[in-house]
C-alpha cells in the first residue's frame, strides 16, 4: 500500500529556512505572502493485509525515525488501491 507521511514543524518551532523563503519572495515582488513553513513529504510503499495495520506501522515507524516527536508533528495517509 502506498503510505505518505507529511512531516512539519509544530507552530512554536521556528523556521529559519521557511523565514529565508518568504524574505525572498518579499524581495522578488511577492509580498502578499504572509508566512512560509518547510515541511517534508516522505512516500513509502509498505506491505500489509489491511489499512488499519498498515496505518497502525506507518504511525510507529513515523513516530520512531521519520518525525522528531519534540519538534515535528505528521500526518498519515494510506492508500490501498
Amino acid at each position: 500500500m502506498k503510505v505518505t507521511v507529511i512531516v512539519r514543524l509544530k507552530p512554536a518551532i521556528l523556521d529559519p529556512q521557511g523565514k529565508t523563503i518568504q524574505h525572498s519572495l518579499e524581495q522578488m515582488g511577492f509580498s502578499e505572502v504572509k508566512d512560509v513553513r518547510i515541511g517534508k513529504i516522505i512516500e513509502l510503499n509498505v506491505e500489509g493485509e489491511d489499512e488499519p495495520t498498515v496505518r497502525a506501522r506507518a504511525e510507529e515507524f513515523s513516530h520512531k525515525l521519520l518525525a522528531n516527536p519534540l519538534m515535528e508533528s505528521f500526518e498519515i495517509a494510506v492508500d490501498g488501491r
